[in-house]
């Protein structure tokens, strides 16, 4: 695994690929809230006609990223992981984007709609080729593997230990239609339950993250907070996102408050403190401190120091 994809990936934010002044602006760090994740697009985001400008444009700025960091300052390097969205594993134009993008500066591909692990496995091999030709280290190169079917879904398990996988995305609205939803979401969504808390329940076995869909309307800020909210619930560890203005909402929901820290760290103690007196049975406030409790605590300690290290 790339070392620097070791760090915090609460908002992945896509980013047209032929779209040149944007992709510089986001990976140089130049917007108000910056996203853990840019997703550099070359699949839905960029027009047919626009493809190849966009591999272009994708090179010259991973190219333009990486150019003049010495090691130690890309170790410390708090602008966004980079990753690119190509297109998807089966299809031919997958290995002119991966010959496009795998090169110093990228952290990453996302694989959109996976169906098969068979799928991974066959990309790992392409992969491997553009990391010895770009003259990177192997396994350089992370992948995040998109589940955005029934198929995939179902297959989820599998997917999820593929080669070079260290996260699983959910796209929400390819999944919607591959089973003829209504575009528009109401209420809790509920249509949505069970594919959500399958591709979580997929990754977390594996011991990856998962990362939830988009909130397509980027203006409904409410509603964005209130499925975020749902999704980390349901135990993603962060959201994609289409637009800048989402970052700070998601980065709200998807980070420890400062309650649940100021509580974590009350457990901690008390449970070490039981430990050390030789309590057979700790209790915080009236209620037991099981094992399971300890560790979520502990967790949250660990998340909020690793985003307080990274942003």
């Amino acid at each position: 695994m790339n070392p620097r994809v070791d760090v915090p990936m609460r908002s992945l934010l896509y980013t047209p690929g032929h779209r040149a002044e944007m992709v510089a602006k986001v990976l140089g760090g130049r917007l108000d809230v910056s996203p853990d994740v840019a997703l550099l697009d070359l699949e839905d985001g960029v027009p047919p006609a626009e493809k190849a400008n966009a591999r272009r444009e994708i090179a010259a700025a991973l190219a333009a990223a990486d150019r003049g960091l010495a090691s130690k300052e890309r170790e410390n390097d708090h602008r966004p992981l980079r990753f690119a969205r190509i297109r998807p594993a089966l299809f031919e134009d997958a290995a002119l984007d991966l010959a496009a993008v795998v090169r110093p500066g990228l952290d990453g591909v996302v694989v959109p709609k996976v169906r098969r692990a068979e799928e991974l496995e066959l990309l790992d091999g392409v992969i491997a080729e553009r990391e010895r030709e770009a003259g990177l280290e192997p396994h350089t190169v992370n992948v995040i593997a998109s589940v955005e079917s029934a198929a995939g879904v179902l297959e989820a398990p599998r997917i999820a230990r593929g080669p070079r996988v260290i996260a699983l995305m959910f796209g929400s609205e390819d999944f919607a239609a591959d089973l003829g939803l209504p575009a528009a979401r109401e209420g809790e969504a509920e249509e949505m339950l069970f594919a959500r808390s399958a591709v979580v329940v997929a990754a977390v076995a594996a011991g990856i993250p998962a990362f939830d869909g988009i909130w397509a309307d980027f203006r409904d800020e409410a509603g964005l907070r209130k499925d975020a909210m749902r999704g980390r619930r349901l135990g993603f560890s962060g959201r994609q996102c289409i637009h800048p203005a989402q970052l700070r909402i998601v980065h709200e929901v998807f980070s420890p408050s400062a309650d649940e820290i100021a509580r974590a760290k009350r457990i901690v103690e008390a449970f070490e403190d039981g430990i050390k007196r030789g309590l057979g049975a700790v209790a915080l406030d009236g209620a037991m401190l099981d094992a399971p409790i300890v560790e979520r605590a502990r967790r949250v300690l660990r998340d909020a120091e690793r985003i307080g290290r990274a942003r």
